[in-house]
């Protein structure tokens, strides 16, 4: 697998990673030894990067990554924090950091985590300089070896960017959320900052496997926040409409290349977006893993291709998300 550099955390990883929220809550249960199973064929087929986060099941995902990817030093485990409490900036002090990355150490049987980002903050943490000079103090402490932020809107990530203390940006970036190409993806750039490209398959719209019928678990976001009712709703279906992303994904279709599955044409459209680190799709068993994986050995995709892709964004997509994130 191709090898890119992470930000500014010097680390190579491959060009897929895996995101680890499936294993632990709110998408249907997933069992440990799935769980598991997943993990390890993900690393056979060449993944060395996962991003898991203390609220991932309340710190189940953690547990069984940190367990698994005891004795591999040859990963790099990227978790989250900030989203177990409530979401003001007045909890986003030197405190609350300590323990949650404490439990995040534990969690992960580490002493010093490899990557933490903030976990979609309020807005106005961005523009805190007493937030970053507490994580600049928890990097020389050697609590954490790097840390970034995960965002939801890409003023979001400009903001941060600009931080010097920032190693990456974790924003999500996909078929369906072409606003990141725009400033945010060359910014990074130009700063040294990584980007990790999450919900790359619109959580699983861009897979091509659902229809009108399809049904999800009562347990699954894909149910219970359509509409935002739990938490951002960008971050289900990328904030499309469910029907209309069913008619994209449709016109989408013969874009993809024989014998090339769904799912692969997306991710590699992620992958050859200039600027992108890693893409973290998620994966709730071992062929969903091994499938993932196998994007990156892929043909970039032809600039016909890309255009054809970006119309289809223009017409279906864009008035729904463009203006929001």
């Amino acid at each position: 697998m191709e090898n890119r550099t992470l930000g500014r955390t010097g680390r190579q990883v491959g060009v897929v990673g895996l995101g680890a929220w499936q294993l632990g809550a709110d998408w249907g249960e997933v069992s440990e030894d799935d769980a598991f199973a997943t993990l390890e064929a993900a690393v056979e087929a060449g993944v060395t990067f996962i991003d898991t986060a203390d609220v991932y099941g309340d710190g189940r995902s953690e547990q069984i990554v940190g367990r698994f990817a005891k004795g591999r030093p040859e990963l790099t485990v990227a978790t989250k924090m900030g989203r177990r409490m409530e979401q003001v900036p007045a909890n986003y002090v030197m405190a609350n950091f300590r323990a949650w990355i404490d439990r995040s150490r534990q969690n992960l049987g580490v002493d010093t985590l490899d990557l933490v980002q903030l976990h979609c903050p309020p807005t106005p943490v961005y523009s805190t300089d007493a937030v970053f000079d507490a994580l600049d103090t928890l990097v020389a402490e050697r609590k954490l070896a790097a840390y970034g932020v995960s965002v939801e809107t890409c003023e979001e990530a400009l903001t941060a960017i600009a931080r010097p203390g920032v190693a990456t940006v974790q924003i999500i970036l996909n078929a369906f959320r072409l606003k990141p190409l725009e400033r945010v993806l060359p910014a990074a750039r130009a700063a040294g900052v990584g980007i990790i490209a999450r919900v790359p398959l619109a959580s699983g719209l861009l897979s091509g496997r659902y229809d009108e019928n399809t049904v999800f678990a009562p347990d699954d976001h894909r149910s219970y926040n359509r509409r935002g009712e739990a938490f951002d709703v960008g971050e289900t279906f990328s904030g499309v409409d469910f029907a209309t992303g069913l008619e994209a994904v449709r016109r989408l279709a013969p874009l993809v290349p024989e014998g090339v599955a769904m799912a692969q044409f997306a991710l590699r459209w992620v992958i050859d977006q200039p600027g992108v680190s890693v893409v973290i799709p998620g994966a709730r068993n071992p062929a969903q893993a091994r499938a993932n994986a196998g994007a990156a050995a892929l043909a970039p995709l032809p600039s016909e291709t890309l255009e054809a892709v970006r119309a289809v964004y223009d017409e279906l997509i864009r008035p729904q998300v463009h203006h929001r994130w």
